[in-house]
């Protein structure tokens, strides 16, 4: 990569300023799930094994303009102390000079955790005074947070104006090596597979990928405002009446380029999200009072067979309410047939990575993204500021 690599970063007897992402959810005072913990450590390891010390930071939910103990790090400082093995104090802020004091006085090996970014308002508006103070603490920045690296922000973008040089965590350097390889030099065939429930949410994603993919699979909500596009009538089913043109647009976009745009045959419909099964109809024959909420078996099969020859896959969002069990064998089955091919695959996004754990087959993924906003946006092609923040590789 053309960004300066922490292996390439002296590190013995410095102050090193981590920027990571561990927004983990947390309930009654515990960490539900430590992924994205997990996914740090690596990292954290590497840094202090050299000798230098860790100031660590990260933003925890959406506090709102100033410390709510709800959104505090505390439970975080706990879990990572026991997957670290050793202590990691929790700072009473992330600036101030008690703050300060604390990450002056570390010793090579040691960590402390900077209390929760967002604390602050400037944090989002990346405020260059509140990023001055935070550079104050350190020797040298690292950002290991890909999953916030689409947001210009104070600990992401700014500092680096004053802390000098920054360089890609072992996470972040995963992340840009696993999403290049989609878009640099993909072995091909390369087939994009996208769910979720809005075309608004993806629509430069779909633009984008029509001039990179051999093979573009829909499925989900959104796939109901394609089909609508065809002239398919889908009853209650979730519809962009705004996103129409567009969808119609893309479809042409593709048909032009050759590329094989594979939406649903079928679906899973039923009253609503509450019902208690449902029923697979053709895309012809949707009820005018029912809702597709899940992709049928006929459209598993056909996705499977535009998935079996692939090389390379990318997969973003379920094919229908996946969270709801009897709208879940959709996804359920596509999730296995990404597994199931020869293919290079990179999933990305929450409810993406909870549907490949709920096929029990993430281990057979090529390579799962903390990521979800920044994901998309480095697939739709867009420069992410904490990308471009990092010094430039010699």
């Amino acid at each position: 990569m053309s960004k300066l690599t922490l292996e390439r970063l002296p590190l013995a007897g410095r102050r090193v300023f981590v920027r990571a992402d561990l927004n983990a959810p947390v309930e009654n005072g515990t960490v539900t799930d430590d992924t994205r913990l997990r996914a740090v450590i690596p990292t954290l390891r590497h840094v202090l094994d050299a000798g230098a010390s860790v100031v660590l930071a990260s933003h925890l939910g959406r506090p709102k303009g100033g410390p709510d103990p709800k959104y505090s790090l505390r439970p975080v400082a706990e879990r990572l102390a026991a997957l670290l093995e050793r202590p990691v104090p929790l700072a009473p802020d992330c600036v101030g000079p008690d703050t300060r004091a604390q990450a002056q006085a570390l010793k090579a090996g040691e960590v402390l955790l900077l209390e929760n970014l967002r604390f602050h308002p400037e944090e989002e508006k990346n405020d260059d005074g509140f990023a001055r103070q935070l550079a104050e603490l350190a020797d040298c920045y690292v950002n290991d947070a890909f999953a916030a690296a689409h947001r210009a922000h104070a600990s992401i973008a700014a500092i680096t104006r004053h802390l000098q040089p920054a360089a890609a965590g072992l996470l972040m350097q995963r992340e840009l090596a696993a999403l290049g390889r989609i878009l640099e030099a993909p072995e091909r065939p390369l087939v994009a597979l996208l769910g979720g429930a809005k075309v608004s949410d993806k629509v430069a994603l779909v633009e984008h990928l029509i001039g990179r993919v051999d093979g573009l699979v829909i499925g989900g909500g959104m796939a109901f405002t394609f089909l609508r596009a065809l002239g398919h009538s889908v009853g209650r089913s979730l519809v962009e009446p705004e996103r129409i043109e567009t969808a119609r647009g893309a479809l042409e976009a593709a048909r032009r380029r050759g590329v094989q745009l594979t939406l649903p045959v079928d679906v899973m419909v039923a009253d609503g999200l509450e019902s208690p099964s449902g029923r697979a109809v053709g895309i012809r024959d949707i009820p005018d009072a029912q809702m597709g909420l899940d992709i049928g078996p006929l459209t598993v099969d056909k996705f499977a067979g535009v998935l079996k020859p692939a090389r390379t896959i990318v997969w973003n969002g379920p094919m229908g309410v996946f969270e709801r069990p009897p709208f879940a064998a959709g996804t359920v089955a596509v999730a296995r047939a990404v597994a199931d091919a020869p293919a290079f695959s990179v999933i990305g996004g929450g409810d993406t990575i909870a549907a490949v754990n709920m096929a029990g087959v993430a281990d057979r993924i090529g390579y799962v993204s903390t990521a979800g906003g920044a994901f998309l946006e480095f697939l739709e092609g867009r420069a992410l500021p904490g990308v471009e923040a990092l010094t430039e590789a010699a």
